[in-house]
C-alpha cells in the first residue's frame, strides 16, 4: 500500500458564516493541495470536509497518516464516535439529531477502503503543513461567489 500523510484545517468567518477548507496530499515528496469554500457553514464542517476531501481525493487502498487541529474530527474517528452514530441511525440518540450527519455518512464510507491514523496537531502553532491548510481553508473562506453548503442549508 501506499502511505499518504495528509494534511487538514476548516475555518470559517463566524460559526455559521462563509467557510472553507484545505488540504495537502503528500506522497514520495510530492505534494497537492485542494481546497473550497462556501458562502455559509461552519468550523465543523469544513473541518470534517477537508479530511474527507483528502481521502475521496485517493484512487486505490492506502495507508494514510491524516493530520487534524480538529479535537472533533479526530475524537469521532480514532474513539470510535462514528460507529456509535452509524449504529443509532447517525443519530445521537433517540429525539438527539446529529450534526453533520451527511459528511459523517460520506466519511463512514471514504474510510472504509484504507488504513487510517489520525493524528492530532495543535493548530496556529508554526506546524508547516498545518499553517499551509489553514490559508488554503481561510483563502477560500475569503473568495466572492461561494456556492451554499447544501449539507448545511438542510
Amino acid at each position: 500500500m501506499k502511505q499518504i500523510s495528509i494534511y487538514t484545517d476548516g475555518s470559517s468567518r463566524g460559526n455559521p458564516g462563509p467557510g472553507g477548507f484545505g488540504t495537502l496530499l503528500v506522497y514520495n515528496g510530492h505534494c497537492k493541495e485542494l481546497s473550497g469554500g462556501f458562502a455559509k457553514t461552519t468550523n465543523n464542517r469544513m473541518e470534517i470536509l477537508a479530511a474527507l476531501k483528502g481521502i475521496e481525493a485517493l484512487s486505490e487502498p492506502c495507508k494514510i497518516t491524516l493530520y487534524s487541529d480538529s479535537k472533533y474530527l479526530i475524537d469521532a474517528m480514532d474513539k470510535g464516535w462514528i460507529h456509535g452514530w452509524r449504529k443509532k441511525g447517525w443519530s445521537r440518540g433517540p429525539n438527539k439529531p446529529l450534526k453533520n450527519a451527511d459528511l459523517w455518512q460520506r466519511m463512514s464510507k471514504a474510510v472504509q477502503k484504507h488504513q487510517i491514523s489520525w493524528q492530532w496537531v495543535k493548530g496556529h502553532a508554526g506546524h508547516r503543513e498545518n499553517e499551509r491548510c489553514d490559508a488554503l481553508a481561510t483563502a477560500a473562506a475569503d473568495r466572492k461567489g461561494n456556492p451554499p453548503d447544501p449539507g448545511f442549508e438542510a
